[in-house]
């Protein structure tokens, strides 16, 4: 098993830089069904470039690679003691050569182990078979779409559609709730895999085990079939759309499957996984370790068109301000929901651990006029030894939702960056002080990477990479206004729209 080291290495970066060709095939679908010039659809033109820049430059597709979760099945007798070590050294490398962010985090100290090595990373499940080879699948689902997961107990009460019992009918309201209630936070639009039954636990893995089936594939289980095809048809007439910002397609990929449960437990998980959907799987020779076949076309199979996006929008013109750092709340309060803004000048990255240390401290840097981009970027140093930016996209803003509204009063922070929308604690700071939140693409980290044209510093390394905070020279960074300074909120909108389409689905189906 000489070359197993290396499979497992090729395997991580295949997954972490160039998605699949059936997941394109779902995104390209997808801008089809797009109203041209719409939010959504702009977005979908960003995500395309972001597919092509992350294979052309082998970096990751979004900075967060998520827990890296392996499935191998392995002939009786194969050693799989040997294998985990490979394994995990395979991992450690991929992070070193910033294939793999650094993502493993001790839950008690917050200290980051800095190579994605840990108790309980990376995950790696051993299934033996009766077939002579190895097969080791991967998926790397990051946190934003994980958050998103969620679990029903059956019966219950869901909003806007009612009681949902114990039988097809109630699955089906589970699944589109778990729709509703991710939004554009999970990176919309999405893929969903659905267990039914088990326990808490298993529920779980079986929801997530669904997500390694071909997104064009068709379930055995003819009931299964037509709910997958049902969820397929109604989720996108919620009008979330890409990134939450309301659109035609919500939701690209559904596979449900199921398993006997307890009497007194009915559980309906769903596994959220964003419209950067990386997974692979290679069969490896036995003897050598060496790759035979890969699990799911490749994505070179299937390039992804380029397009010129439309000059409308949804509120006819579209409306394009430039604006330099330090900015003005002069500036600020000119801005309205659905103007794209270039930011040029010094940007600031800040996630949880820098937050909740501005709550009780000072700024290490003046943050008056400033921008505050919800950023956990991949870096590394080049050869002469200075930070360079190698993949960094927004993560999803809601977590800072208790501390940003106190953090922009006292800072005089003017612009937050991030996705997915925030709160109306924030809201109403941005009303008060002057300051928007501005939308940019989730999972973009090759387009946003090209911003940055210099490193200029980073503060409170102790935090870990992802978590620090990076001093940027930002050249043509766009992104949406999507919370404005008069009390607007296009989330909030969007929200209560989904919410009312919602409750057409409160009549019974599957009867």
């Amino acid at each position: 098993m000489q070359h197993f080291q290396e499979s497992i290495y090729q395997l991580i970066v295949e997954t972490s830089t160039n998605l699949p060709a059936d997941v394109r095939e779902a995104i390209q679908a997808a801008r089809a069904r797009e109203d041209a010039g719409t939010r959504s659809a702009l977005s979908l033109s960003t995500i395309a470039d972001n597919i092509r820049m992350a294979e052309c430059n082998v970096s990751p597709i979004c900075q967060d690679t998520g827990m890296p979760t392996f499935i191998v099945h392995c002939p009786v007798g194969a050693n799989q003691i040997e294998m985990k070590k490979q394994i995990i050294a395979a991992v450690a490398q991929a992070t070193k050569d910033s294939k793999l962010r650094t993502n493993s985090v001790d839950s008690l100290t917050g200290a980051n182990s800095g190579d994605n090595i840990g108790p309980g990373t990376p995950v790696i499940h051993f299934e033996q078979w009766e077939r002579n080879e190895i097969e080791a699948k991967l998926i790397l689902k990051g946190g934003g779409c994980e958050n998103k997961n969620i679990q029903y107990s059956l019966p219950t009460e869901l909003e806007g559609l009612g009681k949902a019992g114990r039988d097809l009918d109630g699955i089906r309201k589970c699944i589109l709730h778990a729709v509703y209630q991710a939004q554009g936070q999970g990176c919309s639009a999405g893929f969903i895999g659905v267990g039914i039954g088990g326990d808490r636990t298993t529920g779980y893995e079986l929801a997530k085990h669904q997500l390694f089936r071909a997104a064009d594939d068709v379930n055995p289980n003819d009931e299964l079939r037509k709910l997958e095809e049902y969820i397929m048809d109604n989720a996108n007439k919620l009008g979330i759309g890409t990134m939450g910002f309301g659109g035609q397609v919500t939701l690209l990929g559904c596979k449900v499957g199921v398993m006997n449960r307890l009497p007194a437990s009915f559980f309906v998980s769903v596994a959220y996984n964003c419209w950067a959907f990386r997974r692979q799987g290679v069969l490896l020779d036995p003897a050598t370790g060496a790759i035979t076949k890969w699990a799911y076309r490749k994505g070179e199979e299937l390039p992804m068109q380029k397009d010129e996006p439309a000059a409308a929008s949804e509120s006819g013109e579209r409306r394009e301000v430039v604006l330099q750092t330090p900015i003005s709340e002069e500036q600020i309060r000119q801005l309205r929901v659905g103007d794209v803004v270039i930011i040029n000048g010094p940007m600031h990255t800040g996630r949880d651990a820098l937050h909740k240390y501005l709550m009780d401290h000072d700024s290490p840097v003046d943050l008056n006029g400033a921008v505050i981009y919800h950023c956990g970027p991949v870096m590394a140093k080049d050869a002469e030894g200075n930070w360079v930016v190698k993949a960094a996209g927004p993560t999803t803003s809601i977590r800072e939702e208790p501390y940003q509204g106190d953090i922009i009063k006292k800072f005089g922070i003017r612009a937050v960056i991030g996705k997915g929308g925030m709160g109306a604690k924030t809201l109403k700071a941005l009303q008060e002080h002057g300051a928007v939140y501005l939308n940019a693409i989730g999972g973009a980290a090759q387009y946003y990477a090209e911003c940055f044209k210099k490193v200029e510093g980073v503060d409170f390394m102790e935090f870990g990479i992802p978590e620090a905070m990076w001093h940027l020279q930002t050249e043509g960074f766009a992104a949406i206004v999507t919370m404005d300074s008069h009390g607007n909120s296009l989330h909030a909108d969007v929200e209560q729209e989904s919410r009312e389409k919602l409750a057409q689905f409160k009549e019974p189906v599957f009867v």
